[in-house]
């Protein structure tokens, strides 16, 4: 084992040093920050790569529907498709001698419309919704950056007191 293993604090004294609590005192991301801590190791996955480790192939097939239909190529394209359909149902075909196959009021295109709507719309709240699950990981990374820089510094504070005072520096509350 290293010199530095040895020296390295465990998570219990981590904690009590610290914080001044018991580590089963402290609630489970603190205990996990100060496992990392004391172990020396770096964060795990970020939120993309945890979300991305868990996701099924129709998670993915939701973030892909909702990426194209809450698009302006999308939108754009779609409106063109109706403006099209229309403009042939109208007076286009009558010009060839051929009858609308979906003449005004447009029914079978609303058909569609409607079955169109009945499934996009929970498959892209199914994204929002790993939206929000990848979010709640963010949230969660975030606070334990916050909490280890803390206590990173609330550490090299300490040892720098602690080195001053060996060295007979003043302390500035004197």
């Amino acid at each position: 084992m290293s010199p530095e293993a040895l020296r390295r604090p465990t998570a219990e004294q981590l904690c009590e040093d610290l914080l001044g609590r018991r580590l089963d005192q402290v609630d489970p991301e603190e205990q996990r920050v100060l496992r990392r801590i004391a172990a020396g190791t770096v964060m795990g996955p970020d939120a993309d790569e945890e979300a991305s480790i868990h996701a099924s192939f129709a998670d993915r097939l939701a973030d892909r529907v909702a990426a194209v239909g809450g698009s302006w190529g999308f939108i754009i394209t779609f409106g063109v498709v109706l403006l099209g359909w229309m403009a042939i149902n109208s007076r286009i075909l009558e010009d060839f001698g051929l009858h609308p196959f979906d003449a005004y009021p447009y029914i079978f295109l609303n058909l569609m419309l409607s079955m169109l709507a009945a499934i996009q719309a929970p498959v892209i709240m199914m994204s929002q919704n790993r939206q929000s699950a990848r979010d709640r990981i963010t949230a969660r990374h975030d606070y334990e950056v916050n909490l280890r820089t803390q206590l990173e510094i609330l550490r090299l504070h300490r040892r720098l007191d602690a080195m001053a005072r060996h060295m007979g520096v003043p302390d500035e509350a004197d």
